[in-house]
């Protein structure tokens, strides 16, 4: 196979996988000098409309969901012969595939492990959302960032076959991966439900822990064959994998997040963070009212929830943000939807704009988002944060930095054909918190160029490091 030179605005520098369906390149962003992976449509499938819809369905899946244990995705774009693309986020550690190619997991890290995949497919079983694919392959691993190299977040990959978009393929008989899928896959007038990501799950929890390399025939109705685990395991686990991968759904645990309890239950270990595996994140949103930062990649806001004011003319504060807005501006304070601090709770936000409830909404009004995150700060760097944030139908302009109020900022304006014309992305590590600064602007039509700078120089953290 032939590497070709470029896709789109990207440098291709080797190949990292190729599937039945696509193609996956290891591409290289020189405006945010940045690695991405690109996933294009295999071209024997180009000219399939079902396919090609099912590969565009992940990535608007991936974009809607946008959490931080799924792999992310970046834009999408469409090759001169028609074929679409899919821009990632590059899983630089590979997959779990290619390190049990190496040898067995050490059990206590394997556990833990299992554990995180659980977490990760809890997210999906959340938003109604069927997997249906979970292998090893589909478990990828990224480096959490320099200051921590041991470190990794797990993420789930490869959502092609995900029952919210695709209830039964049509593509070939069997819906999933032998030796993971659930009996019910196989068959195309079953009700496939969270249950079958429970048999995958309890089927890989099985290849980290057992003894012996696992039976890959087709399930047979009646209990489950007795499972003998490595030394070390607690016996309780084999229970737990006994009944994920039971034969009948209700004889399974419900749900990704039922199943991660019952093996927490069975290990006699409550969730916290390990060493090379980032801590488990506790999810707050149910009932809050969100509301969605233009960021393509949905940063969210929830007025209020870390309290607001105003100490005093022109500046507005939330938590540890305070902010000098603009004449005519106000501010509300928020919470930064999908990011958590270490002790679980979301890390502080805030909105500003001429009526900052209605600026996400309206592309009309100018506005900016302003969020403060250490755990973000923990894996990677401003410029790799701004390359997860890029806007599929903008044009950006080079990466420049500008220090203001301490901070050491990069910022990427992009030209847009649709809704606000203008977007400035800017990113910057506060020194004193020791944490991830992100200011997210739609600069008035009217505005000069200091405007962004201006701004930039207005946003203040106050307190002592977390």
């Amino acid at each position: 196979m032939t590497a070709p030179q470029r896709i789109g605005p990207y440098a291709i520098e080797r190949l990292l996988g190729v599937g039945s369906f696509a193609t996956v390149w290891l591409g290289y962003d020189a405006v945010l000098d940045a690695r991405v992976a690109i996933k294009v449509l295999a071209e024997n499938w180009s000219h399939d409309l079902r396919v090609r819809e099912r590969f565009l369905d992940e990535a608007r899946l991936l974009r809607r969901l946008e959490h931080e244990r799924l792999i992310r995705v970046h834009t999408v774009g469409e090759l001169p012969d028609g074929r679409p693309y899919a821009v990632l986020a590059w899983a630089d550690g590979g997959s779990l595939r290619d390190r049990l190619a190496a040898g067995d997991l050490p059990t206590p890290t394997a556990l833990r492990l299992l554990g995180e995949v659980c977490a990760g497919v809890a997210v999906l079983h959340r938003h109604g959302v069927v997997h249906r694919d979970l292998t090893p392959g589909n478990v990828l691993f990224r480096s959490a960032g320099p200051d921590d190299p041991d470190a990794e977040q797990v993420l789930i990959a490869d959502l092609g076959l995900a029952k919210a978009l695709a209830a039964a393929s049509g593509l070939t008989a069997r819906a999933g991966t032998p030796g993971y899928m659930a009996p019910e896959q196989d068959d195309p007038g079953a009700v496939v439900d969270t249950r079958a990501d429970v048999y995958g799950l309890g089927r890989l929890g099985i290849r980290l822990l057992a003894a012996e390399p696992p039976d890959a025939r087709p399930p047979r109705p009646g209990p489950a064959p007795d499972v003998r685990l490595r030394a070390g395991v607690p016996p309780a686990v084999a229970a737990v994998l006994a009944k994920a991968t039971a034969y009948h759904p209700a004889d399974r645990h419900p749900d990704a997040a039922a199943l991660r309890a019952a093996l927490t239950r069975a290990s006699d270990r409550s969730p916290s963070p390990r060493p090379g595996i980032r801590r488990s994140y506790r999810l707050r949103l149910a009932g809050a009212a969100v509301v969605s930062a233009v960021a393509v990649g949905a940063v969210g806001a929830d007025p209020g929830g870390v309290g607001s004011g105003r100490p005093g003319d022109g500046t507005y504060t939330a938590g540890p943000l305070t902010v000098a807005v603009p004449a005519g501006w106000s501010a509300v304070g928020a919470t930064w939807a999908g990011q958590y601090g270490a002790d679980g709770d979301p890390e502080p936000a805030l909105v500003m704009s001429p009526q900052p409830r209605r600026w996400a909404a309206d592309p009309r009004l100018p506005g900016a988002f302003v969020g403060l995150s250490a755990t973000t700060a923990a894996r990677t760097t401003p410029a790799g944060f701004l390359a997860e944030r890029t806007h599929g139908d903008c044009a950006p302009a080079p990466a420049r930095t500008t220090r203001q109020a301490g901070v050491e900022w990069t910022v990427v304006a992009y030209r847009c054909e649709r809704d606000r014309p203008s977007i400035v992305e800017s990113a910057g590590l506060h020194p004193a918190r020791r944490a991830l600064v992100y200011v997210q602007i739609a600069p008035p039509t009217d505005s000069g160029p200091d405007f962004v700078d201006t701004l930039l120089a207005g946003v203040r953290v106050t307190g002592p490091p977390r």
